[in-house]
Parts: structure tokens; C-alpha cells; sequence
């Protein structure tokens, strides 16, 4: 992620279960923060070239099945993004004990940019989604 972000910061390692296609192995999650100095269709058309660098095949796939990697952007600044092919920050992110763990591992004090609610009062309204700390990959360089 490094060539493509600069000032990276990444959370731990999480370990989860699957939450909708649930026959499949538990899923590695983790957050990733950092600058980018183009236009977020950009980041996504990146992030989408990095995804098939490791196999990804789209049109192969079980929706919300197994995937050699998948990367999304949840959040862009505080910008919000309603078109065709990118939604920002993601809609279902609140609703994601996996993205919000390791979010707030980076970002404690971050709200939702659509409602102002801090993602901490949000993560704790949610039932338990059996996110686990698997560990930190490397720690942060400063």
C-alpha cells in the first residue's frame, strides 16, 4: 500500500467470521490510513489493479464469497460520494464490527462523516460480530 499511499498507518490483524455468505473460511481484516494525493476514483481504479495483481477475478466470484483480496474504501476525508461504481464513506461500514475495530485502533475519536456520530458509539451499539486480534503485522513507522 505503500506505493500507493503515502504517511501509511495500519491497524492489527483481525481475525472474523464470514457475515453474509457464511460457508467459507474466516476472513483477515485490517484498516489501513493514509494521504493520497488524487481524486478517489483513482484510489479505487488503484486499489482495483492491486486486488487482481493478487488474483482477483470479479466476475468469478460467489457474491460476498471467497476472494484472494478484497480492499475497500471506507473512508475519503470527510467527503461523501454517491455515484454508480464507489459509495464513500462505504455503506455498510456501520454495520461492520471488522471495519470499525481496526478503524478505531487508528482513529478513536473519528465520526461518520453522514451523521456526526462517533464510529465508537457505533461499533458498541452493534452485537458481537466475533472479531478477534490476531496480531500487529509491523509496527508504524513514525
Amino acid at each position: 500500500m505503500g506505493d500507493i499511499l503515502g504517511d501509511c498507518s495500519v491497524s492489527s490483524l483481525y481475525i472474523t467470521k464470514p457475515q453474509d455468505y457464511a460457508d467459507q473460511a474466516d476472513f483477515y481484516n485490517l484498516v489501513v490510513a493514509g494521504d493520497y494525493e488524487k481524486d478517489c476514483q483513482s484510489l479505487l481504479a488503484a486499489l482495483q489493479s492491486l486486488e487482481a495483481e493478487f488474483g482477483r477475478d470479479r466476475a468469478r466470484e460467489i457474491p460476498k464469497g471467497p476472494r484472494t483480496l478484497d480492499i475497500d474504501i471506507e473512508l475519503f476525508g470527510n467527503e461523501i460520494i454517491r455515484e454508480p461504481e464507489l459509495t464513500v464513506p462505504h455503506e455498510r461500514m456501520t454495520v461492520r464490527q471488522f471495519v470499525l475495530v481496526p478503524l478505531l485502533e487508528l482513529e478513536p475519536n473519528r465520526a461518520d462523516p453522514c451523521t456526526g456520530k462517533p464510529f465508537l458509539i457505533i461499533c458498541d451499539a452493534l452485537p458481537d460480530q466475533g472479531v478477534k486480534k490476531a496480531g500487529k503485522l509491523y509496527e508504524n513507522r513514525e
